[in-house]
Order: C-alpha cells, then sequence, then structure tokens
C-alpha cells in the first residue's frame, strides 16, 4: 500500500501527554556530527559535544528513530519537551517559536533524490552559545555552511551562534531556487509541446509539475512569516547586525512566492490551453463530418426520388437516366464542396 501523497499522519494517538516522544516506525537511524569552533579554530566530532565559553556549537543529528538520544540531548542543551515533540512529528508547519532556554524553528528543505520534488522537516533551535539541527535523514544543504566554517581565513568563526542559524535558514531558502528553476524548465518545454503539438501526454506531465509546485508552495509560502517573525525587535535570540541579514532572507523569501505563483499561473493556464487545443480539434472534426453529411443530403434525397420504382417515372426508361443522375448528383456535390470551400469551412479560404 502506497503512503498517502497529501496527508501526513500523527505519530502520537490522540491523547498523548504533551512532551511525548514517539518516533515513526520508518525513521532513519540517528547519527551525531558537531562542530565546535571560535575565532581561533574548529573542531569536529561525531559525539555531543558541551558548550565552552568563547566558542559557538553546532550540533547537527540526522535521523530520528533513536528517541533517547533526543532525550538526552534535549536534557543536557535544556531543550522544551514541545518543541523536542515537535521534531519527531515530521507534519510540522514552518514556525518559529521562543521559549525561555532557547529559540525554536521549524520548516522544511527540499529533497531531490529520489527524483521527485519532495521536502523533509528541519528543526533549529537557537540557544546560549549553540545551535542544534534535527533532520528527517542524512543529506542536506548545509555543505556550504561546513566549508565556511572549515575555512580558516572565513569570517564565519567569528560570528555568534545567532549568524550560524541565519546562515542555515539562509541556505535551506536558496536551496528552493534550484528546485524552481527545473520546474520553470519543464514548464518552458512543455509549453512549446502544447502550443505546437496537443496531446493527452502533455496533460499527465503538467499535472505532476502542478503537484510539484503545490509541495513546494506548502514549505515556502510560511517562510515570509517564518523570517519576518525572527526580525522583530522583540527577539532577543538575534542581534541587530544579524537581523540585518535576516531580512535579505525575507526577501529571498518573498521572491520564491512570487516565482512559485508565476510558475501555478503558467502550468493553470498550459492546462487552458490544453483542453481549448482539444476541443477546437474535435470541433475541426465535427466540422468536416458535417460538411460530408451536408453534402450527401440533397444526393440521399435524388435517390430516394428515384428508388420508389414508380411505373409512371419515364426517367426510369430513359437510356440516360442512369448517367444524368449520376452527373447531375456530382454537379450538386461539386457545387457544394465549392461553396464550402470559398467560404473558408472546407480547406483554406479563398
Amino acid at each position: 500500500m502506497k503512503p498517502p501523497r497529501y496527508i501526513r499522519r500523527r505519530r502520537s494517538p490522540p491523547g498523548t501527554a504533551p512532551g511525548t516522544l514517539t518516533a515513526d516506525p520508518g525513521a532513519h537511524p540517528s547519527t551525531i556530527h558537531a562542530f565546535r569552533y571560535s575565532a581561533e579554530g574548529v573542531e569536529e566530532s561525531d559525539q555531543i559535544l558541551t558548550c565552552k565559553p568563547g566558542t559557538v556549537l553546532w550540533l547537527n543529528v540526522d535521523g530520528l528513530a533513536d528517541t533517547a538520544l533526543l532525550q538526552r540531548i534535549g536534557e543536557i542543551f535544556g531543550l522544551h519537551p514541545l518543541a523536542l515533540e515537535d521534531v519527531v512529528n515530521g507534519h510540522q508547519r514552518p514556525k518559529a517559536e521562543e521559549y525561555e532556554a532557547h529559540q525554536f524553528i521549524a520548516l522544511r528543505m527540499p529533497d531531490r533524490r529520489a527524483g521527485l520534488v519532495a521536502t523533509e522537516q528541519v528543526t533549529m533551535f537557537l540557544g546560549d552559545g549553540f545551535v542544534i539541527t534535527f533532520q528527517e535523514r542524512s543529506g542536506d544543504v548545509f555543505d556550504p555552511v561546513r566549508v565556511r566554517l572549515r575555512n580558516p581565513q572565513g569570517q564565519m568563526r567569528k560570528r555568534g551562534a545567532d549568524y550560524l542559524c541565519y546562515a542555515l535558514l539562509d541556505a535551506v531558502i536558496d536551496a528552493f531556487f534550484p528546485v524552481l528553476e527545473t520546474l520553470g524548465e519543464q514548464l518552458e518545454a512543455l509549453e512549446d509541446e502544447v502550443v505546437f503539438k496537443a496531446s493527452a501526454t502533455e496533460m499527465g506531465d503538467i499535472h505532476a509539475i502542478k503537484r510539484d509546485l503545490m509541495a513546494v508552495r506548502s514549505a515556502v509560502w510560511p517562510l515570509r512569516d517564518l523570517v519576518s517573525a525572527l526580525t522583530r525587535e522583540e527577539t532577543p535570540r538575534f542581534t541587530e547586525t544579524t537581523r540585518l541579514y535576516l531580512r535579505d532572507c525575507q526577501d529571498h523569501a518573498v521572491q520564491l512566492i512570487e516565482t512559485l505563483q508565476t510558475y501555478r499561473e503558467i502550468a493553470t493556464g498550459l492546462v487552458d490551453i490544453l483542453l481549448s487545443s482539444q476541443s477546437n480539434k474535435i470541433n475541426e472534426v465535427m466540422q468536416v463530418l458535417t460538411l460530408i453529411a451536408t453534402i450527401f443530403i440533397p444526393l440521399t434525397f435524388v435517390v430516394g426520388v428515384y428508388g420508389m420504382n414508380f411505373d409512371d417515372m419515364p426517367e426510369l426508361h430513359w437510356r440516360w437516366g442512369y448517367p444524368a443522375v449520376m452527373a447531375f448528383m456530382a454537379v450538386i456535390a461539386g457545387v457544394l464542396a465549392w461553396w464550402f470551400r470559398r467560404k473558408g469551412w472546407l480547406g483554406p479560404k479563398r
């Protein structure tokens, strides 16, 4: 049985106590990778590292199968149980919530490894000197951030945890641009096929693109409100300098939404064009059949008259009666065909 395409089922049954961590039976195994850095250097480890004065810690967890590990991380860094529950329930709408000890951010990251447009949930915790990220599976869009951290000449090591959170958020938002570019190229190719060679196969392709655009929309549309909430002055976790960078993220989110809306309108327009083209083809076929039937109406009348076989019809006994009737019907058919062609109903208009 295939999993539901659009509906995301809750893992916890109704009535479960708040803060209960219930892992998905199909969740990937949990792995850890940590960066602890400062202006002097960077340290990487596959174990849980703790915060040290003057350093910034980035702890990344891939896979959510090990709920005991998640609870342990929550106890070490003081993560709220309700936020941890949202981590394992991957159906969350992108949002930003402020807790006493940390800022919680949930959003969706594009995932095209299966050849289709899909998203996975990424959650972030921003606290005093640390950023913790949880992903549903290994493989992400954070490699450029890791490269910047490993670069001894980079400026990122001199920044705080809030700037690291911004960089991760910016990487997720920018990862949607290649997805939309690919969908835009597919729409352009379909547009040419629909205009010049409309067929039923294009309808399935257009529907697939519209489904992909809907999946991207559900992930991108709330990002504008999410980033807008983080840029407000009442958010104490981000400095004024970092808020300037977050405004750039907000601009990118707005640009994504505008591009997405444009592509959705194009896809809807392609459906209308395809349906109109198919309707026009049917109309052309019906017009030809109607003209053929119109030509045969007087011929059928002539044949019906001389098919009555009355004895008082002299044409039936005339030697040239048959050729005369055939010639008369040919003239009628020729005149009608010429008239239809002149009016432009049959062949090119003259």
